[in-house]
């Protein structure tokens, strides 16, 4: 039977003794969690995974898991080339050639707090959800009788969202920097990114086949969410499609690591300060906004889902919110 005591920390551990085998323990924050815990493991006994199972633990490492879903499941998704190097970057973590028969919640604790360090929780909470999807796999799929160690371990609180928006004079100032690129792709996608608050990726993509220049829309197939759209392009966004009409299959022919480090120039040659390419997306849906466009018309244009999400990337400006209010209040007569 297990054992459930508190610490004196507060939190609650968990002690399960098997004959011939390692003592189990775990410590949770709440009695519930180490009670959910407790009984999940003691059915997992009953029906012998872990006693017939130990000897493929110990010869089993976390390495050969995170390459083995990194070689088989990573490369059926669409953001395999991303995905690919945060787990070779897993892989160089000392803790990940131990086997699974000693890695701990500890390791996982220790990890998650050195990164945090260094790097900001969303990224820290992608890392442990590539770890935790690992572990899942490796039970309900390979076969293999191990107990996820990243169950009921405390996540990083998730980052404030990103409010950047151009202040004024900085879009000239980001122009003027783009106009000295050797690269000339540079200016006219930060323009487009503006005007249909497309992501990077999508406006790369861009393929004449998709552009309907009689309908004045644009066809987005592939996307971030998995769901194509259609968008209404401006008569700007028109004019720049057509300023690239020379460029025979795509307006914008080059890649997403080429146009990033042309950004990386761009940027730190512009002067200007915290400024990333996504944060043109959330200025492009404020704009959409201000404008007096509708969520549900904002949202077809952005793709986004949930209007929680697009919430996120709406940051109206008070003093533009006040002068449409005074528009309406002259048009009202009230």
């Amino acid at each position: 039977m297990p054992t459930i005591r508190r610490r004196k920390s507060g939190k609650w551990q968990v002690l399960i003794r098997l004959t011939g085998l390692k003592t189990l323990s775990r410590t949770f924050t709440t009695y519930a969690a180490a009670k959910k815990w407790a009984l999940l493991t003691e059915t997992q006994i009953d029906q012998g995974d872990l006693a017939s199972g130990s000897h493929v633990l110990r010869r089993t490492s976390l390495a050969s898991l995170l390459e083995r879903y990194r070689d088989t499941v990573t490369t059926t998704k669409k953001s395999r080339s991303k995905e690919r190097l945060l787990i070779n970057a897993l892989l160089r973590q000392p803790f990940t050639r131990l086997s699974l028969s000693v890695l701990t919640p500890q390791h996982f604790a220790e990890y998650r707090d050195l990164r945090a360090k260094t790097a900001m929780a969303s990224t820290i909470n992608h890392d442990l959800g590539i770890l935790n999807q690992v572990y899942r796999l490796a039970r309900s799929e390979w076969s293999i009788p191990v107990l996820n160690p990243l169950t009921g371990l405390k996540r990083p609180k998730a980052d404030r969202p990103r409010d950047r928006r151009l202040l004024a004079g900085e879009l000239d100032q980001l122009l003027k920097a783009a106009d000295e690129c050797r690269n000339k792709l540079v200016r006219p996608i930060i323009e487009f990114a503006i005007e249909t608050a497309m992501r990077r990726s999508e406006i790369i993509s861009i393929r004449w086949e998709n552009v309907s220049q009689s309908k004045q829309t644009l066809h987005i197939p592939i996307t971030k969410t998995d769901s194509p759209r259609t968008i209404p392009l401006s008569e700007r966004a028109v004019s720049i499609l057509t300023a690239q009409r020379s460029e025979p299959d795509r307006p914008f022919p080059l890649t997403v690591n080429s146009f990033d480090m042309a950004w990386k120039r761009l940027i730190a040659r512009s002067g200007l300060q915290n400024l990333r390419f996504h944060d043109l997306r959330h200025e492009a849906v404020s704009r959409l906004f201000e404008l007096g466009l509708t969520m549900p018309e904002v949202a077809l244009i952005s793709g986004h889902k949930d209007p929680r999400m697009l919430y996120r990337y709406t940051n109206l400006r008070p003093e533009d919110v006040g002068a449409k209010m005074v528009r309406l209040k002259n048009l009202t007569g009230l």
